[in-house]
This record gives structure tokens, C-alpha cells and sequence, in this order.
């Protein structure tokens, strides 16, 4: 693998764009688009669209169904979503990639949390400046960048921005699952580890809820008539508590739990909410089975009743994968950078994809750290490289020199062995 004339035409095109990629983040980050926000949201898919339209196709919409949402007094509602943003360029090309990327954060409205500032030590400071509004202005310019590539005509690409990333991806799922079929390699713009590695192997994640049912009563005149449901939830969030350390790997945090009534009333509702993370699908088989053995265990007139499920399965780092990161790792030399990667126990878009086959880098976002938190922060010099990074990737794969359909070959052979 060796860089050419062309390759470092689009690379000195990207060297000046520093200035315009951070600029549109941080204009973006200034549009709150909390996952649960829908105005917000619906605002920042309109700029979405305006940058996209200047790729060779134009952005569409996929329209998302609403999601099912345990209320805090037990009732199952829905949660809107808006449209999902879609970009296909060029699908009779003999080598497709799929970059996804998504637009909601996990500040709610009412963050005070909005605006982007300048750190002392440089850093860019703001709601998802790295998680991941840094990461999908990384991916357009890659896009615009490769697009002046001679070759270009030689690689498709199917773009998907969603809006429910931060809660799981749950309306997105099926469309995610659906481009992953279509395509050879796949990438994705989370940010990179806090020392600017790349994610390899990914726990699998599951969100769930416990709703219990009480029965209300007096708490002076006839408090034995009660049955007390935060008292039933805390017994099964103790129990599920008591899960960690019982299998390697794997994790349960109770997040929430939702409850309560007057001090003279013996509390009939409350919601158990909790996420577990793990290695390994028979590792997730046997949390399933243990959180329905504490859930039976309720009685005495009390009645518990599960919402949720797996949301992303685990992703190792298999041979297919390793085979994807060390071309991934050539690229960088190319460009003097040192790429390196490990295990982390987040999980992301990169875990769907996986799932459906597609052989896939996960953290080709902005280098920054603290996300999911008012310290979350990203280094300004890391749009331009890592923004190269993606171009010299999408330029070694239209010229071959990262196989792409050997790579998916790989992944669809160790499927079936399994």
C-alpha cells in the first residue's frame, strides 16, 4: 500500500479544511438534540440535510415508527422518533461501504449544557462535540474530500444518520440491519478511546424494565392491607445487583428506579430500570434467565412484569475484524499516524452492523474523552486527521488495495462455521 499523486491531492485539499469541519460541529452543537427532544431534533436533521445535499446524490429520509416507553408510573406509552437521514451514492459500484453515524446526544433540553467553548489547554468543550456531532462533520468532509479521488467511481456508499442512538437504537435497528446487508465494509463515527484508540472487541448491551404492582393502602389505618411495591422493587434490584461477579464479564447496572406515593400511603406502583452489559450471546442467555427467575420470585400479592430487551449483541474482535484493523493500521502509517486499538465495554452502531455481518471500524470519529458527561471535550487538531484518515481509507478500497469484498467474504465464512 503506498500513496500516489492523487491520494495526496485529496489529503492537501483536506490539510485546509480544519477551520470549516470544526466550525459546522460546533454550530451543530449548539442545536440541542437530546434524544428525547423532538423539536431539537427535528431542527438538526434540517441542517443535516442542507450539508449532505452537496454529495453527488441527495439526502432522503426514512421515516422511523415510535418505540415502546415504560413511564415512571408504569404505564407502557411510545416514544416519537424523527426520520432517519439516508445518503446512497453509487450502488452499482462493485464495492459498497456503509458509514452510519447519529445525531442525537444524551443532554436533555433542559441541560444547561449547550454551547461549545475553548478550554485552556485547547480542547473544544461541548455537548456532543465528540459523541458525535465532531464525528459526522469528520465523515462528510471524508466524503466531499473522496469525491475529487479519480476512483471515486469505482466505490459506492450508503450514508445512515439516526436519532435514537443514545437510547439504544431501537427504531433505527431494522434500517441499520437492512444497509449492512447491502454493503462490503462499514464504517463509523463515535469517537476514538481516550487515547485515540480504536474500539476492537464490544460488550453487547440490553436495556430493561421491571414494572411491580402493588396493592395501595392507608399507611396508619390499614397498612397490613398494602402491599408495597418500591419495597418489592428494591428487593429485585438488590437481586439483580448481586449478579455482578457471578460470570466474567459481565455487568448490571440499576439505573433508576421510579416509585412513590405520600408518606401516609403504602406505595402500589414502582419501575425497576436497568442495563447489562456482556462478552458473549451465551452470556446474555444467562442474564435473560436470571432476571426471569428474580422476577418470579415476586408474590404475596405483588405482581412484576419485564419490558426490554437485548438491544445490541457483543461484537468480538474476530478474524474477519482483525483482518479489517490491520489495513485500517497501513492507512495510518501512511499518514504518519500510529493507529491502535482495544477492548471497551461501550457499544455503539458498530454493534448492529457486526450482527448483520458487516465487518466494521466503529471509532473513526474525533480524538476527545468525557462524553456522555459536562466534561465531554474533543482536540481540535483530530478533525483534520482523523477526517484523512476516513478519505485514504474510502481511496485504498475503490483502488483495491483494502479488499473489500474479501473482507466481507471473511465475515460470511466465519458466520457459517459457527
Amino acid at each position: 500500500m503506498r500513496l500516489n499523486d492523487e491520494d495526496r491531492a485529496v489529503l492537501r485539499h483536506l490539510a485546509g479544511q480544519g477551520p470549516l469541519i470544526i466550525d459546522r460541529a460546533v454550530a451543530w452543537c449548539a442545536i440541542n438534540s437530546g434524544s428525547r427532544h423532538l423539536a431539537g431534533l427535528e431542527r438538526q436533521r434540517q441542517v443535516l440535510l442542507d450539508a449532505f445535499g452537496n454529495l453527488p446524490a441527495a439526502p432522503t429520509d426514512i421515516p422511523l415508527g415510535a418505540s415502546p416507553e415504560v413511564g415512571a408510573d408504569g404505564r407502557v406509552g411510545e416514544q416519537a422518533h424523527p426520520a432517519a437521514i439516508a445518503v446512497v451514492v453509487r450502488p452499482e459500484a462493485p464495492v459498497q461501504v456503509v458509514l452510519t453515524g447519529h445525531y442525537d446526544t444524551v443532554y436533555p433540553e433542559t441541560s444547561g449544557f449547550q454551547t461549545v467553548t475553548t478550554r485552556p489547554d485547547g480542547a473544544l468543550h461541548g455537548p456532543g462535540i465528540a459523541d458525535m456531532k465532531g464525528g459526522i462533520s469528520v465523515m462528510l468532509a471524508a466524503l466531499e474530500a473522496f469525491e475529487r479521488h479519480p476512483l471515486a467511481h469505482k466505490l459506492g456508499y450508503r450514508v445512515l444518520l439516526s436519532p435514537d442512538e443514545e437510547i439504544g437504537s431501537v427504531a433505527s435497528a431494522p434500517i441499520l440491519a437492512q444497509f449492512a446487508h447491502l454493503g462490503h465494509v462499514g464504517l463509523t463515527y463515535e469517537p476514538a478511546l481516550a487515547d485515540g484508540a480504536l474500539a476492537s472487541a464490544r460488550k453487547g448491551s440490553g436495556n430493561f424494565h421491571i414494572v411491580v404492582h402493588g396493592k395501595a393502602a392507608h399507611a396508619g389505618r390499614d397498612f397490613a392491607a398494602g402491599r408495597n411495591a418500591v419495597m418489592e422493587a428494591a428487593r429485585i434490584a438488590q437481586a439483580l445487583h448481586a449478579l455482578n461477579g457471578l460470570r466474567e464479564g459481565v455487568t448490571c447496572n440499576i439505573a433508576k428506579i421510579d416509585g412513590g406515593s405520600p408518606l401516609n400511603m403504602v406505595p402500589d406502583v414502582a419501575v425497576v430500570r436497568f442495563n447489562v452489559r456482556f462478552p458473549a450471546a451465551e452470556d446474555a442467555a444467562w442474564f435473560e434467565r436470571e432476571v426471569e427467575r428474580i422476577v418470579a420470585a415476586t408474590g404475596d400479592g405483588l405482581h412484576a412484569h419485564l419490558h426490554g430487551r437485548i438491544t445490541r449483541g457483543a461484537k468480538p474482535f474476530n478474524a474477519a475484524q482483525q483482518r479489517l484493523f490491520g489495513a485500517v493500521k497501513d492507512v495510518g502509517a501512511l499518514l504518519g499516524q500510529d493507529i491502535a486499538w482495544k477492548p471497551s465495554g461501550g457499544v455503539c452502531e458498530g454493534n448492529n452492523l457486526f450482527a448483520s455481518g458487516l465487518p466494521n471500524v466503529d471509532t473513526l470519529g474525533v480524538r476527545g474523552g468525557d462524553i456522555h458527561s459536562e466534561a465531554e471535550h474533543a482536540w481540535p487538531d483530530s478533525f483534520v486527521e482523523r477526517a484523512q484518515l476516513s478519505a485514504l481509507i474510502l481511496m485504498k478500497l475503490a483502488s483495491g488495495e483494502i479488499d473489500g469484498l474479501a473482507l466481507r467474504a471473511a465475515m460470511t465464512d466465519l458466520a457459517e462455521t459457527v
